[in-house]
């Protein structure tokens, strides 16, 4: 099973190390548009390669702020999980913002 450290260590050993962790923002951007261009086609295998490519790039964004994804993830669902939340109807959706007493 891969991890956080094992993506990365095999991303720097390919790529080497990261100069700008901007450009693993681009390049993750570069991703999406190529994940959304297979959900338009509706391939089942480029989505889930696609998909692969912008977590993998998140991890090892993450890593150059000695962050972990999962933990992270783990963080966020817990205030996720705490608001209140509004449907759009199309699968996403917006967070009620807390008024200050």
């Amino acid at each position: 099973m891969e991890t956080q450290d094992t993506i990365c260590l095999w991303a720097e050993d390919t790529f080497g190390p990261v100069t700008n962790p901007q450009s693993l923002v681009a390049r993750a951007l570069q991703e999406m548009k190529e994940l959304a261009e297979a959900i338009d086609k509706e391939d089942l295998e480029e989505i889930g390669k696609e998909t692969a490519d912008v977590v993998i790039l998140l991890h090892r964004l993450l890593d150059q702020y000695q962050l972990d994804l999962n933990q992270e993830i783990e963080k966020k669902m817990k205030i996720n999980r705490s608001r209140q939340w509004i449907s759009s109807g199309d699968g996403t959706g917006k967070h009620i913002p807390k008024i200050p007493k």
